[in-house]
């Protein structure tokens, strides 16, 4: 099999994932699960234990943040259909810009919070989605190209 279905798949793997994610964030976020992350983000901004409304602000944004990883999901969804059904570089090419302004954001802004986790995540992120978002532009862009000049 050729390897562009491989591809496409994954990156509809990658998709669900996030969806999956955004909708047990809310459920979680509050569960003995999360304590330790949470707990080491509060430690950077309280020192020591948090206060109860600290704490509870903190699980207010984790759950919050899910809804808007679902979202998130939503739309790669749709580019990655259109990139698919019609082989559409431009579709990947907007997934791969949507990595490439929130990574490093997310990144410098959870190392300033010395949340080292979450640059662990963001970087399991790139490495499982741009790889295969690059190699799929490239072949869509090459064959919109290869059919332009024939």
């Amino acid at each position: 099999m050729a390897a562009r279905p491989w591809l496409v798949r994954w990156i509809y793997l990658t998709v669900a994932a996030h969806l999956v994610v955004g909708v047990l964030l809310p459920l979680c976020a509050g569960a003995a699960i999360t304590e330790g992350y949470r707990r080491g983000i509060e430690a950077f901004f309280f020192g020591t234990d948090a206060p109860a409304a600290g704490q509870a602000l903190h699980v207010w944004w984790l759950s919050l943040f899910g809804p808007t990883v679902q979202a998130a999901a939503i739309w790669m969804a749709g580019l990655a259909v259109i990139g698919d059904q019609q082989r559409n570089g431009f579709a990947w090419a907007v997934l791969i810009l949507g990595l490439l302004v929130w990574a490093p954001q997310d990144m410098l802004i959870s190392a300033r919070a010395h949340c080292w986790i979450n640059l662990w995540i963001d970087t399991l992120a790139l490495a499982v989605m741009l790889p295969p978002l690059l190699w799929l532009c490239k072949l869509d862009l090459a064959s919109k190209h290869r059919k332009a000049t024939s």
